[in-house]
């Protein structure tokens, strides 16, 4: 019978996606590993391996297709000794298997998936044929509930490894961990909010429709461009966080002039090129600090959920990264261990790839806390979104000289405005005001980073 190759789930959140592009054509055998097309989420660009071999017996979806609902099939495999004539006998059950696809990110199970993400593969355990089987989303939340997936029974099909199989881990002696927080999909934000108890007396505000919006102008005087996925997932993600995060915001100057010394004389003793060349920039030390501080006022460092707070142990950091058409939040994890050099690559290292759209799911989501930069354009200051489930957001202006009164006397510094916007669940307003203390404490007095 031939294998039905469906669109797999490359984050816990994805719905649908785009086929961007096939590396495999039909009649070329392909073999477990091996990358067979490019799938383009909201966020990155990402390729795909076949978990079975065979024949590539037909393309179902033509290359550039946007919204394939997740699960939905995309191709078909022929197993040995089939020929293209199974593919008719096939044909029937793929069509009702993708009319019966739910287009959820949520989905359980990832029925007959022939492909998984490349991504995936560097967190696999080694199991038949040296690897182990698993959807991407039991993948990811086995790594979240710390489950050895080696340890796990798949009842998907060929043995592989569904959600199912995760939720069922403590009952079959597997070690059960807590139930993590993941951000909530747009799909999931409606159904929690039919959930919520009318009053009868509110009326909960409604977007304009497109009919009245295209009336206001007149035919000729625009240009209609369609929203990427990108940009549909920027739209719903800041509805959700305005619409479900109590925002406050605390505001703080730092006097930044023993940084800049510090940066000058780090950067002069850099090695002009090689392995071990560096170039610190104030963001990383910004970075940094908020690392520290988190380590400092470990009751920030938390993330709301209905279940209860989780506090992490570790500052796991998310860093904005403008891109065409939108922004990432790639994330530094562990940035009390890093030292200021490491930061810096890494940092870089996260950035160029968001900017070629070449980022891992992992690598742009979770994190407690995030630092979005604007002092480059010339921003002195401005409120920024949290980001859930994260619980915090570092808003950073511009460097600028600036006079101030020290003693009797005013001096000309250089001074740097930070905003903290606050998840009021998690983050009272005492407990933000010490954090940026917290934070001041280290960017005001740098060589205490490396204490």
């Amino acid at each position: 019978m031939p294998i039905a190759i469906l669109m797999p789930a490359l984050s816990p959140t994805m719905e649908e996606g785009k086929l961007a592009k096939w590396l495999v054509k039909e009649g070329d055998s392909v073999s477990s590993g091996d990358v067979i097309a490019e799938i383009e989420t909201d966020k990155a660009t990402m390729e795909v391996e076949a978990v079975e071999e065979g024949t590539v017996g037909r393309l179902l979806v033509a290359e550039g297709t946007e919204g394939v609902a997740v699960n939905a099939p995309i191709a078909m495999l022929l197993a040995e000794g089939e020929d293209r004539s199974a593919l008719d006998t096939a044909s029937a059950s793929s069509k009702s298997a993708q009319a019966k696809s739910a287009p959820s990110a949520a989905s359980q199970a990832a029925p007959t998936a022939a492909a998984m993400p490349a991504a995936a593969k560097a967190n696999g355990a080694s199991g038949r044929g040296g690897r182990i089987f698993a959807s991407p989303l039991a993948r990811r939340v086995a790594e979240q509930k710390s489950l050895d997936l080696a340890a796990l029974k798949g009842s998907g099909p060929r043995g592989r490894i569904v959600m199912s199989d995760v939720e069922k881990a403590p009952s079959q002696g597997v070690a059960p961990a807590t139930k993590p927080t993941v951000a909530v999909g747009t799909a999931a934000l409606a159904q929690m909010q039919a959930l919520v108890p009318s009053s009868g007396s509110a009326i909960a505000p409604q977007p304009m429709p497109d009919e009245q919006i295209f009336a206001l102008y007149e035919q000729g005087s625009y240009e209609l461009v369609p929203h990427d996925n990108m940009r549909k997932t920027i739209a719903a993600r800041l509805t959700q966080a305005k619409s479900t995060i109590p925002h406050f915001y605390l505001t703080i100057d730092c006097e930044l002039d023993n940084l800049l010394e510090a940066r000058q004389r780090l950067n002069t003793r850099s090695p002009k090129d090689g392995p071990k060349s560096y170039r610190l920039s104030v963001n990383d030390f910004i970075i940094k600090a908020l690392g520290l501080a988190l380590m400092r006022v470990p009751k920030a460092n938390a993330t709301w959920s209905e279940r209860g707070t989780l506090f992490h142990k570790h500052a796991d950091i998310a860093v904005a990264v403008a891109v065409e058409g939108g922004l990432f939040t790639p994330v530094v994890r562990s940035v009390d261990d890093k030292t200021l050099v490491e930061i810096s690559q890494h940092v870089k290292d996260l950035a160029d790839r968001a900017r070629r759209r070449r980022l891992a799911p992992h690598e742009y989501q979770g994190g407690s806390t995030a630092v979005s930069n604007l002092g480059m354009y010339a921003i002195k200051h401005f409120d920024a979104v949290i980001n859930p489930p994260q619980s915090s957001i570092l808003a950073v202006g511009q460097s600028e000289k600036r006079p101030i009164v020290k003693g009797d006397q005013i001096k000309i510094v250089n001074m740097m405005t930070v905003t903290l916007s606050c998840d009021h669940r998690v983050v009272d307003g005492a407990l933000g005001a010490q954090l940026l203390s917290a934070f001041r404490g280290f960017i005001e007095e740098p060589v205490t980073m490396l204490l």
